[in-house]
């Protein structure tokens, strides 16, 4: 099987290979500080007895899973800690076709990339719903498109890379659809704690054996580098996926999970509004000079990521490279979410120069 590697990649290897200066807009690594007391809980590991640097339990440290489970109100078998939300959600899917009720995985279009390629490296096959032109997704497309093939309904919200976030009316009737056809909705809420809407809503507001629940605190806590992300499983699923856990990974990082329950059990909710407040003012910086630039573009709902578009430049990876090497602003091409976004380009606003960016940006365009 030949696995097609993500041209993120791509993108990010040719913006730091360029002969100029170029803001980073591919990533999404936040650029803020993490929880004081998270670099307090690495000083404090660092000082612990030999037998702390050894292998943890396999499904993750105990308090940090009683403390993911008290929060999320689950039961702390459902709970496997897993390297970041990428490696919960191939748990997911995985689990999701190995239930033998179909093969098909409904994706949204756009599409988050690491979805599809998940799928294959799987064995399932891809199917698409639409978004809107606002990234939501009406849950009765997604019906239409659902069979007895179905094996998972995958959902991002906050989206990558539209920004939407869905309304508590479309999760729960996504939830419904799953259990409509025997499936297992997949809800990616990596970007929880990046709602500027006030609208979001999890999953597990709806009791179901029908749903698993992936996350991390790669974002919310601005440590990508970590790899500390959890899936939450309906009872009957959770054992083979802490087999496969351990068959592929053996167990996660002990320093990293201890760092962030310290962080989690001394953080308070005025870190993550900080968080968002900085954030909303890029998006208005960003979309303002978008705006002057004569651009498209989406006002993200949540997550950290604007989509634009260009009159007579479409999203593709040519163009991506070219914006970099005349431009000096690295995004990703709208080709890489779907069919739907190929006149698109994504920018993420994780960088401390969105101002600079957007000023390139717009001089780039009133000057072709």
């Amino acid at each position: 099987m030949e696995y097609e590697t993500p041209l993120f990649f791509h993108v990010m290897q040719y913006a730091a290979q360029a002969d100029r200066d170029v803001v980073d807009m591919v990533s999404g690594n936040p650029d803020w500080e993490p929880p004081e007391a998270l670099r307090e809980g690495l000083h404090e590991y660092a000082d612990l007895e030999p037998d702390q640097f050894q292998y943890p339990p396999s499904e993750g440290l105990l308090e940090l899973r009683e403390e993911i489970a008290a929060r999320r109100g689950v039961d702390i078998e459902q709970v496997v800690v897993t390297n970041g939300a990428g490696e919960a959600n191939y748990l997911a899917m995985a689990r999701a076709l190995e239930r033998d009720r179909g093969d098909e995985i409904l994706l949204t279009d756009p599409v988050y990339p690491y979805y599809p390629g998940k799928t294959t490296m799987l064995g399932g096959t891809q199917s698409f719903v639409a978004a809107d032109e606002e990234g939501q997704l009406d849950p009765a497309d997604v019906r239409a498109a659902a069979s007895e093939e179905t094996a998972a309904i995958v959902a991002n919200s906050p989206n990558n890379p539209t920004g939407a976030v869905y309304p508590e009316e479309t999760v729960r009737e996504l939830v419904a659809i799953a259990e409509e056809y025997d499936a297992i909705l997949v809800s990616d809420e990596v970007y929880d704690h990046f709602d500027l809407s006030g609208e979001f809503a999890s999953a597990l507001a709806f009791d179901s054996d029908h749903r698993i629940v992936t996350n991390a605190f790669s974002k919310s806590m601005a440590i990508t580098g970590f790899r500390v992300g959890y899936a939450i499983f309906p009872p009957e699923l959770v054992a083979n996926a802490k087999s496969r856990h351990m068959l592929v990974n053996v167990a996660g990082s002990r320093p990293s999970q201890y760092a962030v329950l310290r962080a989690l059990r001394e953080t308070g909710p005025d870190y993550y509004e900080r968080n968002r407040e900085l954030l909303a003012e890029r998006v208005e910086t960003f979309t303002d000079a978008l705006e002057a630039a004569g651009a498209e573009y989406t006002t993200p709902q949540g997550s950290f990521y604007v989509m634009a578009r260009f009159e007579g430049y479409p999203g593709s990876l040519e163009n991506a490279e070219r914006l970099i090497d005349e431009a000096g602003v690295a995004g990703m091409p709208g080709e890489a979410f779907g069919d739907s976004r190929s006149d698109w380009l994504r920018f993420a606003l994780v960088t401390p120069r969105v101002s600079e960016a957007a000023d390139r940006l717009a001089a780039y365009f009133d000057d072709s």
